[in-house]
C-alpha cells in the first residue's frame, strides 16, 4: 500500500498534495505504467484522510493523463514515456535558475548595469502614480503595433532637439528590445538579403542574424570605420554600423566615410544602413556627433536607440526610425504584431520624456560618467600603470580602451584578474574573424565601477601589469 506523509506547514489541500506526491512518483519511475493504484476508500482509510480527499486527486491525475480507469477494474498509472523526462526537465530548470546568480566582483569592466543610485526613482515613481490616476483609459486600450502615440511623438521631440533627427511619430516603432526590432527588420527588409557587421563589433548583433539563418558577413573596419570595398566584396545589402560611437574600438565615423557610406546604399536598390546610436548621448566632451539619419536624404538609413544605456539596464524600451516608404511597408505588412512594451511603460516613459525629466537625467549621467571618468584615468596615471599603458577613445560613451605593455596573452591577464576579482574583456575577443586581430588592448567599461573601489583595483592592475 503507498504511503505518504502530509506537511503540516503546506498550505495547499490534502488533495493537492497527495495529487503532487503520486504525479512525482510517476515521472520519477516510482510507480511504472501499469501498476494499479489503491482503491478510494482503502488509499484513504491507510492515510487517515477522506475518500472525497482521494477522489479528488485521482481526478486531476487522470483530467492530466496521469492515471486512467478500467470499469469494474480501478485506477492505474498511464504510460507517459520516460518517466524521467520530467524530473530531469526540473532538475535542468533549477540548474539555470543557479546561474543566473550573478558573482560579485572588485570591479567589472565588461557590464553594462547602472548604479541604483543613479536612477531617477522618486521621479520615476511620481510619474507612475500620476499615469495612474490619468490615464486608465488608455492603460486598458491595446496599443498600436508601433507603440503608443503620445510615446513617439515624445521620442520623436526628443530625436529632433538632441540628435537633429526630424522625423514625424508615424515612422517611429516602440520595442522591448533591440533584439526584437532586428527581427521584426529581417521581415520587412527581406530574408534573403545579405546582412553586414562591423568587425570588431558585438557578437550579440552577429548572432542574431544568424539564428534567423539569414546570409551574414562580417566586414573589416580601417580606423574610419567599415570599409566600403568591404561591402561590396561581399555583397552587402544591409549593413549593421555604430558611426557615433563604435563599440568595442571607440570610432566615430567621419563625415567624409558617412557620405561615402550613404553613396553606397543609394548606388542599388534594396541597399540600407542600420544606424545603431546606442550610446549617443554619453558624448562627454564636446557637442553630439551628428547621426547618419541626419543627412540622409535618400531613405536609405534606419535609425535604432534604446533607453537601455541612458535609464538601465533592465529598461527593455528601444524604438526604430523608419524611413517613411517603409513606415507604410510596415503597416502593410506587420501591424499584426503585437506591440511588445506594456501600455503602462509607455505612458510613464512619454512623461519622464515630455516633462523634460530624461533631458535633465542625461545632463545628470553625463556629468556623474564624465567626473567618474577623470577619476579613474587620473589614479591610473598617478599608479605604475603609467609606464605601462596607454588611454585611447576616452571622450565618448562609457568605456575607454588601455592598451598595454605586457608579454602575457589576452586570455591570461583575463583570467589573472578574474582570480583577483576584475572582469575584463579584449578587443581582440570582438573579432568574429581572426584577420586584423589587435592583442593587448583591454575594454575598459566604467559605468558599474564603484568609486569607493578604485584604489584596489588599480592596485591590482599594478601587481598584475608592473614588473
Amino acid at each position: 500500500m503507498l504511503t505518504y506523509t502530509f506537511s503540516s506547514t503546506d498550505t495547499a489541500p490534502l488533495y493537492q498534495q497527495l495529487y503532487r506526491f503520486i504525479r512525482e512518483d510517476i515521472a520519477a519511475g516510482v510507480l511504472a505504467a501499469g501498476v494499479k493504484l489503491p482503491s478510494k476508500r482503502n488509499f484513504a482509510k491507510n492515510l487517515g484522510i477522506s475518500t472525497i480527499t482521494v477522489e479528488n486527486a485521482y481526478e486531476q491525475l487522470i483530467a492530466e493523463g496521469y492515471l486512467y480507469t478500467l470499469p469494474r477494474k480501478g485506477f492505474f498509472v498511464t504510460d507517459i514515456g520516460n518517466g524521467l523526462s520530467v524530473r530531469r526537465e526540473r532538475i535542468r530548470v533549477q540548474e539555470c535558475g543557479v546561474r543566473t546568480k550573478q558573482k560579485k566582483y572588485l570591479a567589472d569592466f565588461t557590464s553594462n548595469q547602472t548604479c541604483k543610485e543613479q536612477f531617477p526613482f522618486s521621479v520615476w515613481a511620481k510619474l507612475m502614480r500620476t499615469v495612474l490616476k490619468e490615464d486608465r483609459e488608455g492603460l486598458m486600450i491595446n496599443a498600436p503595433c508601433a507603440g503608443i502615440l503620445p510615446l513617439r511623438a515624445a521620442i520623436a521631440g526628443h530625436l529632433k532637439e538632441f540628435r537633429g533627427v526630424e522625423v514625424e511619430p508615424g515612422q517611429i516603432v516602440i520595442g522591448a528590445g533591440t533584439e526584437y526590432l532586428y527581427g521584426l527588420l529581417l521581415q520587412l527588409l527581406g530574408m534573403e538579403k545579405c546582412y553586414g557587421v562591423e568587425n570588431p563589433g558585438y557578437h550579440k548583433i552577429y548572432k542574431i542574424y544568424k539564428s534567423h539563418r539569414v546570409a551574414c558577413s562580417c566586414v573589416e573596419m580601417d580606423e574610419a570605420g567599415v570599409r566600403i570595398s568591404g561591402l561590396e566584396e561581399k555583397k552587402v545589402d544591409v549593413v549593421h554600423i555604430s558611426p557615433s560611437h563604435h563599440f568595442p574600438t571607440g570610432i566615430v565615423m567621419p563625415v567624409s566615410r558617412r557620405y561615402e557610406l550613404l553613396g553606397w546604399a543609394a548606388k542599388r536598390e534594396g541597399r540600407y544602413i542600420i544606424e545603431d546610436d546606442y550610446d549617443s548621448e554619453f558624448r562627454l566632451t564636446g557637442k553630439p556627433v551628428p547621426s547618419l539619419q541626419s543627412i540622409d536624404v535618400q531613405e536609405k538609413v534606419i535609425y535604432m536607440n534604446t533607453f537601455t544605456k541612458t535609464l538601465s539596464s533592465t529598461v527593455r524600451i528601444s524604438y526604430m526610425v523608419l524611413p517613411k516608404h517603409l513606415a507604410e511597408r510596415f503597416l502593410e505588412q506587420l501591424s499584426f504584431y503585437s506591440c511588445t512594451v506594456s501600455n503602462f511603460e509607455q505612458y510613464v516613459l512619454a512623461a519622464f520624456i515630455k516633462e523634460g525629466y530624461f533631458e535633465k537625467h542625461i545632463n545628470r549621467m553625463r556629468k556623474y560618467y564624465h567626473e567618474k571618468r577623470d577619476l579613474l584615468l587620473k589614479q591610473i596615471g598617478d599608479s605604475g600603470l603609467a609606464d605601462c599603458c596607454s588611454i585611447s577613445e576616452e571622450d565618448a560613451g562609457v568605456h575607454f580602451l588601455m592598451e598595454v605593455n605586457t608579454e602575457l596573452s589576452d586570455d591570461e591577464v583575463c583570467t589573472a584578474l578574474e582570480r583577483e576579482g576584475i572582469k575584463v574583456s579584449s578587443v581582440a575577443q570582438y573579432y568574429m574573424e581572426n584577420a586584423g586581430k589587435k592583442e593587448h588592448i583591454f575594454v575598459m567599461n566604467y559605468s558599474s565601477l564603484e568609486e569607493a573601489n578604485m584604489k584596489e583595483t588599480i592596485r591590482k592592475l599594478e601587481k598584475l601589469f608592473v614588473k
